[in-house]
């Protein structure tokens, strides 16, 4: 049977410092969505530079808000009985949600561009291509730690993931649903889309990130409920299943309360 092998490691050491792929990842997510926002910003008449200042911003805003979310919804594995408290704080283990980072670097964009004076709206469909962008090349840190995979699976393009890594109760299954690379896929889609739609449409004044967040809503939504490892349930659903709905569902009521009426002949 043909499968997708897993990574054997995820971490290499020089020295006493390790380096790991998940944080890589993370680092060339963020550097090519602001050289994606830098270019758009830029051919809409902004400066430059002003998206590297909004980016020291929103940058750490939504790795805290990432990881907090996570916690936040995932509390027992630190705090509960035999959690480690202190793990809270390890980011680099994984663990980060992105509906946290997008909360966190809305907030941190939002006190940035009050401090230019450039308005949110307009930063924010600059910025939606170059997030799906970095969605899918960090949703590949997930592979090299062997994580956030779907349900047993023996399709040619499954997932060999490794004694260790299995979810419990399923010790002797080898091979799930690749729910990293279906996501990346997805983010690489809804970039094409919202910038085939931000022409053909001409979306703005916030219509560009709306589209972004339904269109990215609506395929986590089904890639989350593939999904087997722990997770909080609110009537039968996985917790962020709920949270992809709502952003579906607000999105979807601003493109409509946004729209533009059709121009009289």
């Amino acid at each position: 049977m043909t499968a997708i092998p897993s990574p054997s490691q995820g971490v290499w050491h020089l020295g006493p410092l390790p380096i790991r792929a998940y944080s890589l990842l993370m680092v060339l997510a963020i550097v090519v969505g602001a050289w994606v926002t830098r270019r758009r910003w830029a051919a809409r008449g902004g400066e430059r530079d002003a998206v590297v200042d909004l980016a020291t911003w929103a940058v750490p805003f939504g790795l805290a808000g990432a990881r907090i979310y996570h916690v936040a919804t995932d509390w027992r594995q630190y705090f509960g009985p035999g959690g480690e408290p202190l793990r809270a704080f390890a980011i680099w283990e994984g663990g980060i949600s992105i509906w946290g980072a997008v909360a966190g670097g809305a907030l941190g964009a939002w006190l940035a561009c009050r401090r230019r004076g450039i308005p949110l709206r307009d930063f924010a469909d600059a910025v939606a291509p170059g997030i799906a962008l970095g969605q899918a090349i960090a949703r590949w840190g997930n592979w090299f730690n062997q994580e956030l995979y779907g349900r047993p699976t023996d399709l040619p393009w499954a997932l060999e993931i490794d004694p260790a890594h299995r979810p419990p109760g399923l010790a002797s299954t080898a091979t799930y649903h690749p729910a990293f690379l279906y996501e990346s896929l997805w983010d690489l889609g809804v970039a094409g889309l919202v910038l085939w739609a931000e022409r053909r449409f001409h979306l703005d004044r916030g219509r560009t990130f709306a589209l972004y967040a339904a269109a990215y809503a609506t395929g986590r939504a089904w890639i989350e409920w593939l999904r087997v490892d722990p997770a909080p349930l609110v009537l039968g659903l996985r917790l962020n299943v709920w949270t992809a709905l709502l952003v579906l569902a607000a999105a979807v009521t601003y493109l409509t309360l946004t729209r533009r009426p059709p121009t009289a002949n």
